[in-house]
């Protein structure tokens, strides 16, 4: 016999499920939680001895005999229905979602030419058996050639009808979990863009635009938060009106409505918390689909789909999943990108920023100074005849010393300042949007902090040490990095040229 390849199945209905390591829970109306492992796609029945995959089955026109004979052969099947009208079975397969038909082929109400107009009809994408008296060469020749899956001689044998309903829908399974698998390869390969993104404030939309796309979707939002940062909750939002937009980053920036630690699984919800929250922004909704998004330390986030009028299947919670992990690991390598970049900027000896660092962001901040037109400042700070310290009490001592002068210097300026070690016993502050006179009096507090402080390192050794400050300021007396830094560094030689333990403005240099 001839057999042709399997129909391609349409997308079937099915219980959600979420990839390998994902619990997937669902809402539905009132109904109780229901939780779902993602498992095999279907359960295989045994029947007569014979292994059978289930599916939904139509039986068109079938004879007495071979009615019995299904029911005896695949009973155990998901769903077996008979029909004895053509019309009325076009009418099911239209409605329904059956994965084969049988029929068997009489000259009184079913021919075999209206029978293969029927299977050409057919928009469902089941596959057909054909059951005929004889099954000769010729009628098998004409039907699968027509696109049958097979055709089969009456009587019917019931291990014989079980081996080729098997054999078809396990082909057609097959055919299902090919389309599967090539659309998850395709969601692979469509997030390898994560990878490549090392910023989490970037990762988060991107993961948002991704699964938009995937479910074909227009409507979502990524909410997400870094724990060690102050201020640090963001929202990226996608087909919002301007009005919505600025209603949902009240609520959920502004109110901070949604705690992001209750998300721990993929979730299709249609109430709690985060649901009330944007129906107040927004309105009416339906289903929310939220996806967690974690890192390895802090980074954590929720990307959030709305529904648009259609439910989401089970594929799209597959992808999700996919994507999520995916996210996970790029977070993952994205903290410790940010980590070893933080660290590359840091002071080994006093833990504060150094000279790269603040070199790169003086830069940054007079850019900023100059479009806003805000003043901006800096103080270049040194320590009075320290080196009389590392030869006395030696380096060890010193550098206990720097460390405790940088919490000292942290204490006397905003975190929006910038303090940095900028070699030896030299230090630099930024201070944006600060004028000089402004400017003026943080040099004369922290001038006199330093000098009513007493450093106490190691057993025996209190020291009380000074401070001489240079002071410069964009754009009065420069507009770039290089010639402010210079003004501020001439600025506090001369304050210790002039007896130390002084400031000095870079007005006075003449």
């Amino acid at each position: 016999m001839r057999f042709r390849a399997p129909r391609r199945s349409a997308p079937r209905p099915a219980w959600p499920s979420g990839p390998a390591g994902f619990l997937v829970r669902v809402f539905d109306g009132d109904a109780a939680q229901r939780f779902f492992v993602r498992g095999a796609a279907g359960l295989p029945v045994v029947t007569g001895g014979a292994r059978v995959q289930s599916g939904r089955i139509l039986v068109l026109n079938p004879s007495h005999g071979t009615r019995e004979a299904v029911e005896r052969a695949l009973f155990a099947c998901a769903e077996t229905r008979f029909c004895h009208d053509l019309a009325a079975a076009q009418g099911l397969l239209r409605d329904g979602d059956f994965d084969l038909v049988i029929v068997e082929l009489s000259a009184e109400r079913v021919s075999e030419a209206r029978a293969v107009d029927a299977m050409a009809r057919d928009e469902s994408q089941a596959d057909w058996l054909f059951l005929d008296q004889t099954a000769e060469q010729e009628l098998v020749v004409r039907v699968c050639d027509a696109g049958a899956a097979d055709c089969l001689a009456l009587p019917l044998a019931d291990a014989t009808l079980a081996r080729v309903v098997e054999r078809v829908l396990e082909r057609r399974g097959l055919g299902s979990e090919n389309l599967r698998l090539k659309s998850h390869i395709s969601v692979m390969q469509d997030c390898r863009q994560l990878v490549h993104c090392l910023e989490p404030g970037k990762l988060y939309p991107t993961a948002l635009e991704l699964l938009l796309q995937m479910t074909s979707r227009t409507r979502g939002l990524a909410l997400f938060r870094r724990e060690p940062l102050l201020q640090s909750d963001a929202v990226a939002l996608r087909g919002f009106s301007e009005a919505e937009t600025e209603s949902v980053c009240r609520v959920l920036l502004e109110e901070k409505a949604v705690d992001l630690e209750i998300f721990q699984q993929i979730e299709v919800l249609d109430r709690g918390v985060l649901h009330d929250s944007l129906r107040q922004a927004c309105g009416e909704i339906g289903q929310l689909l939220v996806v967690p998004l974690r890192g390895r330390e802090n980074e954590a986030g929720i990307v959030c789909l709305f529904d648009e009028g259609r439910p989401f299947a089970a594929d799209e919670l597959e992808r999700a999943g996919i994507v999520a992990g995916d996210a996970a690991a790029a977070l993952g390598n994205a903290e410790t990108y940010s980590l070893a970049k933080e660290r590359a900027f840091i002071d080994d000896v006093t833990e504060v920023y150094n000279a790269r660092y603040l070199l790169s962001t003086a830069e940054n901040e007079i850019q900023r100074a100059e479009r806003y037109g805000n003043p901006l400042s800096i103080l270049f700070l040194d320590l009075d005849r320290f080196k009389l310290v590392n030869d006395r009490y030696g380096h060890l001592v010193g550098s206990e010393t720097l460390r405790r002068l940088s919490k000292l210097l942290g204490q006397c300026v905003r975190q929006v300042d910038t303090l940095a070690r900028y070699g030896g016993d030299e230090f630099t502050i930024v201070l944006v949007d600060t004028a000089h006179e402004e400017a003026l009096s943080i040099a004369e507090r922290i001038r006199q902090t330093i000098e009513g402080f007493v450093f106490e390192v190691g057993r025996d050794a209190r020291l009380s040490l000074t401070i001489s400050i240079g002071v410069s300021t964009c754009p009065e007396h420069g507009a770039s990095r290089d010639v402010l830094l210079d003004s501020a560094d001439k600025a506090m030689y001369r304050a210790k040229s002039e007896g130390r333990n002084r400031i000095c403005s870079a007005r006075n240099l003449g």
